[in-house]
């Protein structure tokens, strides 16, 4: 009985080991766009990343989702280069009428892609009102306003729940707005101390997320049309810290941790 009990261990072990494989194998392997923060001077490139400017209340700027932060142009308080890797840098000051500062990175007419595999490690802030995100939308909204030509985010995280991290995505029929987004959790106990690499394979077909090369996520495309799947146009990449916000701020915001960083090391897109 010990014996039979061994072997189908042994069974089960290489079984495991065999889909995990199978897990790690992609679509896409072709290096397309990149940046590894090693270039000159200290603020990122621009050729590579232009920046949102405003604050997070949607009825002033248009978008956000009521978040206290300013994000700010070209300052290097707010982002900079530094040791080859961006900080995207969360601060407590007053700035054009807000409390606090920080960046929003895009790739916007500067990387836009149509399918891919995009990869982002990346270390998060902590603390309560905290809400870092490395996320995507449309580069022409050919579906219409948000959410009906689509989000996808790769990564978010809320600081009064230090261990989460959140792939989602947004369309028409599934939203915020109406509770319906479809997403998945994942608990890791290292966000804020240790690099974690961030990303998803984007198919025709599919949206998977991976943390670490590990697949925790797939949305499939149900084929019903732009509503449900908007994800056949193409998209580019942004990367923030929030203040606060509707999520975010939902348990108020810790005055003593500013300021607060996000350090990437890396990003990759294949395709």
């Amino acid at each position: 009985m010990l014996r039979k009990l061994f072997l189908l261990s042994i069974i089960l072990f290489f079984i495991c080991s065999f889909f995990n494989q199978i897990q790690a194998q992609y679509v896409y392997n072709k290096l397309v766009w990149f940046d590894e923060f090693d270039g000159k001077g200290n603020l990122p490139d621009s050729a590579k990343w232009s920046y949102d400017n405003g604050d997070g209340c949607p009825q002033i700027c248009g978008w956000g989702n009521n978040e206290l932060q300013y994000y700010t142009t070209s300052r290097p308080e707010n982002a900079r280069i530094e040791n080859g890797k961006l900080i995207i840098e969360a601060r407590k000051e007053e700035f054009n009428g807000a409390k606090y500062t920080s960046a929003r990175l895009v790739t916007k007419e500067k990387g836009d892609w149509k399918y891919g595999r995009i990869e982002i490690k990346a270390k998060l802030p902590s603390g309560t009102g905290m809400w870092p995100a490395i996320w995507m939308l449309p580069s022409k909204w050919e579906y219409g306003v948000w959410p009906h030509s689509g989000e996808i985010d790769i990564m978010e995280n809320v600081g009064y729940w230090p261990d989460s991290l959140f792939g989602s995505i947004h369309t028409g029929s599934f939203n915020g707005m109406k509770g319906t987004q479809k997403t998945q959790s994942v608990v890791i106990k290292d966000l804020s101390k240790v690099f974690h690499e961030y990303g998803i394979e984007w198919t025709s077909t599919s949206i998977s997320f991976f943390v670490d090369n590990v697949k925790y996520e797939t949305f499939e495309n149900d084929n019903k049309g732009s509503e449900d799947w908007p994800f056949d146009k193409q998209f580019h990449l942004l990367m923030n810290i929030a203040v606060g916000g509707n999520w975010g701020g939902k348990f108020g915001i810790n005055e003593v941790i500013f300021p607060q960083r996000m350090e990437v090391d890396y990003v990759h897109v294949y395709q």
